[in-house]
């Protein structure tokens, strides 16, 4: 009898953490939904409460295409672009 292990070791991974922000003080706050019932609104309340603790601009919240998907690069890339940090939420 032949014993095969059926694992693999997991693939190298090419992302890295961004660096912590040392202030929130006047920062652009970008805002992901899930489109899951109440993910919206909890990214506005947070978001409310963010700008309302360090100021800042809050961005329309951009929805992803499906809760069970990723978003898409183009959209990370544009939110990147135009705000300091993102608030993602899934509701329910």
């Amino acid at each position: 009898m032949k014993l095969v292990d059926p694992t693999v070791a997991a693939p190298a991974r090419q992302s890295r953490r961004a660096p912590a922000l040392a202030s929130l003080d006047g920062l652009t706050i970008g805002l992901l939904t899930n489109t899951k019932l109440n993910a919206d609104a909890l990214l506005e309340e947070t978001a409310s409460m963010l700008q309302a603790r360090f100021g800042g601009n809050v961005l329309p919240i951009v929805a992803k295409g499906s809760a069970g998907a990723p978003a898409p690069a183009d959209t990370l890339k544009n939110l990147s672009e135009a705000c300091d940090y993102l608030i993602t939420a899934s509701g329910d």
